[in-house]
């Protein structure tokens, strides 16, 4: 397993409200969620944003039918780990695309709930193991960043204003799990658990998955044993941090 090169910060938690925001049903549930079970139990405000509803996620099942079902699976999920808000964003799950109408619907959300961070997977092309990182998380990673800028611009996509919405910008970080390049760490010992009990709550998902879903619980552990001893723990996970807004702007 890949680790990162450069020594790992300790992950700021000098704040109170996050927006984890993310493509689908389930993207939040492979290491992301044991952090989140550690802010939420620290009284932190933490809110679910998914793009999709992952209808086109199983093969056997037809996507009216999927849809709801990952939904709800998503939302025992985030009850898991002390999140009891979750939201859907509507687009088609395997194409969603970078654009103004992505990046609109992002700032809408920031500015309702006006997160000091937000949380987001790897916009990279490629995972640390080497395998393609899908398009969907590439194109919502990329826009959650330029959504988290343009939230705060009274002047871009101003049709928010007639909706009552003012300019947030206080989001002070991106932090975005998954990346070769991760920069922070986070100790989630006595936490880790929590966020496979999360990931357990995608049952049917899961069980659709076939053989390559067998060692997943195993193999996430292992990699959260080795970010551990790297970052002095039991469990850790790593992201990295991209700011976005300037002191002075």
């Amino acid at each position: 397993m890949q680790q990162p090169q450069a020594p790992i910060q300790t992950f700021p938690e000098d704040w109170q409200t996050a927006l984890a925001i993310v493509a689908h049903p389930d993207d939040l549930e492979y290491g992301a969620a044991s952090a989140v079970a550690k802010w939420t139990a620290q009284g932190k405000g933490v809110v679910y944003l998914m793009v999709s509803r992952g209808e086109a996620g199983i093969d056997g099942m037809r996507p009216p039918e999927v849809g709801p079902l990952r939904s709800q699976e998503e939302i025992n999920a985030a009850r898991a780990v002390g999140v009891d808000v979750v939201e859907f964003l509507e687009h088609p799950d395997g194409i969603i695309e970078y654009g103004l109408p992505l990046r609109r619907d992002i700032s809408r959300v920031i500015r309702r709930h006006k997160p000091d961070v937000i949380l987001t997977l790897s916009h990279h092309l490629q995972f640390p193991s080497g395998h393609l990182n899908m398009a969907d998380h590439r194109h919502v990673g990329l826009a959650v960043f330029d959504a988290a800028r343009d939230a705060g611009n009274r002047w871009v996509f101003p049709e928010l204003l007639g909706e009552g919405l003012e300019p947030w910008g206080g989001v002070r970080f991106v932090a975005v799990f998954g990346p070769a390049g991760s920069t922070h760490g986070i100790d989630v010992t006595g936490y880790w658990e929590q966020g496979l009990e999360s990931l357990r709550q995608h049952k049917v998902y899961l069980e659709n998955l076939g053989p390559s879903a067998a060692n997943t619980f195993d193999f996430l552990t292992a990699h959260a044993v080795e970010s551990g001893q790297v970052f002095g723990c039991q469990y850790a996970v790593f992201a990295e941090l991209v700011l976005i807004n300037e002191p002075w702007g």
